[in-house]
């Protein structure tokens, strides 16, 4: 009988890997990464980089901050406190370009000044969509890797075809696959993967 998991456990100390080979390249990312490994050609010396959760933004963001000695901020979507945002953005050069990471567009930050939005509205923009076929299994192997979890190929690709093709639902999945697997000191499988994710994420499987 599979136990139900209401709660999966924290994690245990996991750190996920963010090196350059750790990040996969598809066919829905690769004009952005394209974009952003060209800093020179950039029309200013400033990068939005704009996704949905868990979409690898801060992955990118760093490899191409430690590639060009770009200065990094992330989240500026979500800062209150709009003034250092503003210096930052008016101090970037070519030597030191500056990089932001968010969710939503510039008009819908939380700062409150007009002269920083609309220097945002002329920034270019790159857009990290939800995942092809192709990255979403891969952002499962990773997943399951970063927490140490040997998980075979026919696991990763039955969970791509089957969960939502969603950064955050490859996240649910791992969460709940490592919850269940440790309470029933199993393996990760397909049998186990089909009955935990029937009742956790209400899945037509």
């Amino acid at each position: 009988m599979m136990t139900l998991i209401e709660q999966p456990p924290l994690p245990l100390g996991w750190v996920p890997r963010m090196g350059e080979a750790d990040y996969f390249v598809s066919d829905s990312n690769r004009a952005a990464v394209h974009w952003l490994s060209r800093p020179t050609v950039w029309p200013m010396p400033r990068c939005l980089i704009l996704g949905p959760p868990a979409s690898g933004k801060s992955h990118l963001a760093g490899m191409v901050a430690a590639r060009t000695g770009a200065r990094l901020i992330e989240d500026a979507d979500r800062l209150d406190d709009g003034e250092p945002l503003f210096h930052a953005w008016n101090a970037a050069t070519a030597e030191r370009p500056l990089l932001m990471t968010g969710r939503v567009v510039p008009k819908l930050w939380a700062h409150r000044l007009p002269d920083l939005g609309s220097r945002l509205a002329a920034t270019p923009v790159v857009w990290l969509p939800e995942p092809d076929d192709a990255l979403l299994a891969a952002v499962l192997a990773k997943r399951f890797a970063d927490r140490g979890l040997r998980v075979a190929d026919d696991v990763i690709q039955w969970l791509a075809l089957r969960i939502e093709r969603r950064f955050t639902a490859a996240g649910e999945a791992v969460d709940t696959l490592d919850a269940v697997a440790l309470a029933e000191r199993r393996e990760i499988t397909v049998p186990l993967a089909r009955a935990a994710l029937e009742h956790q994420l209400s899945l037509e499987l």
